[in-house]
């Protein structure tokens, strides 16, 4: 089963049960994902980190993350869109999800479903296959209310995930505007003083609120966002390791080699033969 939607202005609504089988959808980089394991078991490698889904746990994937599908041992549901078809940075209001379902570090959410919450989304995908077999004028609104639910309550699953009560909203809302910035600023921006002025902030404050929700530090959100690019870039493009540190922001090639080493444990030389890179010094 797939469904795809295609506005006018190149925005895509999908709905697969074989994300695994779909070249056109795998090839698209511009779609935010949701995998959601129905039954059994899915072992996939999201930015080379591999991992084991299991039933009823959902993760959420923003269009920066590169996801490789290794083995299949039952049923997964993947719906993708893209911000043409529905702007969650535009739209932040509706549905409070960027930077927290979907940020660039490779720290991706994970969801695990209660039968309830299962129930609640198998509800919401239902209605879009569904609405994907009527052809009116309203199809493209429904379909994009139907997203909007299914965001909605995958936000709310994560909120109770981190105790974010009614209360908490506005603090926690600081925090996603954090990690949104640093998407943002990374590459020229890697001190926490640059986003806690940005948010009118100190750092200890910021500092105190991360760990009252048991993230990382501030710093640390910084540093894992500039060594998942880092790995990115490495991985996927052709570019040569000097090129990749003045990209980041690093001074030179040494500075960005002790950042490598002291995130990762390894050095760039070592990570490219272990991951089978050719050398392009």
């Amino acid at each position: 089963m797939e469904y795809n939607f295609n506005t006018r202005l190149n925005g895509r609504i999908a709905l697969t049960d074989a994300f695994d089988a779909s070249p056109v959808l795998q090839k698209d980089k511009s779609l935010y994902k949701f995998i959601w394991v129905q039954d059994g078991t899915l072992s996939i490698e999201i930015d080379h980190i591999p991992m084991t889904l299991e039933k009823n746990e959902i993760i959420c994937l923003s269009a920066l993350h590169h996801i490789l599908i290794e083995e299949i041992n039952g049923k997964y549901l993947t719906l993708l869109f893209n911000s043409n078809f529905y702007c969650i940075f535009g739209h932040d209001k509706e549905v409070s999800c960027n930077g927290f379902l979907f940020n660039g570090t490779s720290n991706i959410m994970r969801l695990q479903l209660s039968e309830s919450q299962a129930d609640i989304l198998a509800e919401i995908t239902n209605r879009l296959s569904k609405e994907y077999q009527i052809k009116d004028n309203l199809q493209e609104e429904m379909l994009r209310t139907l997203l909007k639910r299914f965001i909605i309550t995958c936000t709310r699953i994560a909120r109770e995930k981190f105790s974010v009560s009614h209360e908490k909203e506005k603090s926690f809302d600081i925090v996603r505007q954090y990690y949104v910035l640093v998407d943002s600023h990374f590459k020229e921006k890697k001190m926490v003083q640059d986003y806690a002025d940005m948010l009118h902030r100190s750092p200890k404050t910021l500092s105190n609120l991360f760990m009252s929700y048991g993230l990382p530090s501030p710093l640390r959100i910084i540093h894992e966002r500039v060594e998942a690019e880092a790995k990115r870039l490495l991985l996927y493009s052709s570019k040569s390791a000097k090129e990749i540190a003045e990209i980041l922001g690093f001074e030179d090639i040494s500075a960005f080699s002790r950042f490598f080493k002291n995130m990762t444990g390894e050095s760039i030389t070592d990570y490219k033969k272990r991951e089978k890179i050719p050398n392009k010094e």
